[in-house]
């Protein structure tokens, strides 16, 4: 049995909503942070070595990454729908976003978050910054030129990219006012019924950031 093992407010609603998208068979456990400090609770660190989101088990699997987690569902339950073929014109374009999701986009935004209090004269923040804008302008124009980052249709790397600019962005606090296509993007996917199934069943009573 598939089960999604989801830790509040993380990357681990990527994967809820990819089971939903599928309309698969799957069971959802979900784990509340802790009170004290907000990080994960003993029983979800204990899933994986890493003891991080998010974790699926599959029987006897375990398996953790986002990237890895979605290639497998979609593999092993998804009949590769949300994959583009390698011989579809989006291809090249979907496995871009795919992996620039965690690989740059969310790891420029995560360290860029650590350095915020280094000041305006520390030369990291400086280079972390402009890498942080030109990964929202990259975004910006891609919703320009094609509906979903994939491509003609949604993929996995939309599933891997809306995490980053929503809830990710509430623990920055970043605007989107100045990213018209982004917005409508975000709009068009919180309207989307397996998002709205998928946010309801990970954040119950949360309002998700597609605005």
């Amino acid at each position: 049995m598939l089960t999604v093992h989801h830790l509040g407010i993380s990357q681990s609603e990527r994967i809820v909503w990819l089971c939903e998208e599928l309309e698969l068979d799957y069971e959802l456990k979900r784990y509340d942070r802790r009170a004290d400090n907000r990080l994960a609770p003993d029983e979800y660190k204990a899933l994986h070595p890493m003891g991080i989101a998010p974790v699926i088990t599959d029987d006897n699997l375990v398996l953790g990454e986002s990237g890895a987690i979605c290639d497998y569902i979609c593999a092993r339950h998804g009949g590769g729908r949300l994959v583009p073929a390698r011989d579809d014109p989006d291809f090249a374009d979907h496995l871009f976003w795919f992996h620039w999701s965690n690989g740059t986009f969310m790891t420029t935004l995560m360290m860029q978050l650590a350095l915020a209090g280094g000041g305006e004269g520390n030369p990291a923040a400086a280079f972390i910054g402009d890498r942080s804008q030109r990964g929202w302008a990259m975004v910006e124009a891609r919703l320009g030129q094609a509906p979903f980052f994939g491509g003609a249709n949604l993929t996995t790397a939309d599933i891997m990219m809306v995490y980053c600019l929503t809830t990710s962005r509430a623990f920055r606090g970043s605007s989107i006012e100045g990213y018209p296509n982004l917005r409508r993007y975000l709009e068009r996917i919180g309207a989307r019924r397996a998002y709205q199934r998928a946010m309801a069943k990970a954040e119950p009573g949360m309002t998700p950031m597609t605005a």
